[in-house]
């Protein structure tokens, strides 16, 4: 299924870079918060992955191009505000997806209506960053607008229709827009003016085209599987 690894793939790769802050987080608070979302993550993309197939072989011995995640959930953590930044424009959308998948009744459905609370509780996390370090000091407000316009160019691949998924792609797009935006203000941030779609814009990730920094996040991903194969705990 088309939808089911677009989607999988995009909760995995995410999970795995939240992940990364294990031990470098701000604040033990933080570092919790960050690992409880990366384990809601994960176990989404479980889900997700075992509708296609095995779930540990689709995650450990596919090839770059095999992965169908947008390449925004795939961009380095960089700063903490850089992170927060990428979870705000992805926990938005997939709060977005998640409601309308679950008012339907395809074979999302009944993910999407266990999944949309814990997305909403990441949303909430990241709008609380946002306003917290956007109207915080000079330096924090200044990271966040840098944050900001860094990832923008990568949101607009979010809104590409996804095979299997039968929604109103545009319409999901205008309340991503309305809802990010209205955060960014209150934070007293502002919203970036530059493309989101189109030559200037990145996204390729549904296609299996990636960025440079996909490649040694997934091999370090891979590595203690593959130097292994067929072993079990």
């Amino acid at each position: 299924m088309t939808a089911a690894l677009a989607l999988g793939d995009d909760a995995l790769v995410l999970s795995h870079r939240l992940g990364e802050w294990a031990g470098h987080a701000p604040v033990l608070e933080e570092e919790v918060a960050l690992a409880n979302i990366a384990l809601d993550l994960l176990g989404q993309a479980r889900v997700l992955l075992s509708l296609v197939g095995d779930e540990d072989e689709l995650a450990y011995l596919r090839e770059e191009r095999a992965f169908r995640n947008v390449q925004l959930v795939e961009q380095p953590n960089g700063d903490f505000a850089h992170t927060i930044t990428r979870q705000l424009y992805f926990s938005t959308y997939q709060r977005l997806l998640y409601e309308r998948l679950a008012s339907g009744d395809g074979p999302f459905a009944e993910l999407a209506a266990k999944a949309v609370k814990e997305v909403a509780y990441h949303q909430d996390h990241a709008e609380h960053w946002t306003l917290r370090l956007g109207d915080g000091t000079e330096e924090s407000r200044a990271r966040m607008q840098r944050a900001t316009d860094a990832l923008w160019r990568f949101t607009g691949e979010l809104f590409e229709p996804v095979e299997g998924i039968d929604i109103d792609w545009t319409a999901l797009d205008g309340d991503w827009l309305e809802s990010v935006s209205a955060v960014l203000e209150r934070a007293t941030l502002t919203p970036p003016a530059g493309p989101r779609s189109g030559a200037w814009a990145a996204g390729a990730g549904r296609q299996g085209v990636h960025t440079e920094p996909f490649g040694r996040m997934l091999a370090e991903m891979q590595h203690l599987h593959r130097s292994h194969p067929g072993a079990s705990w």
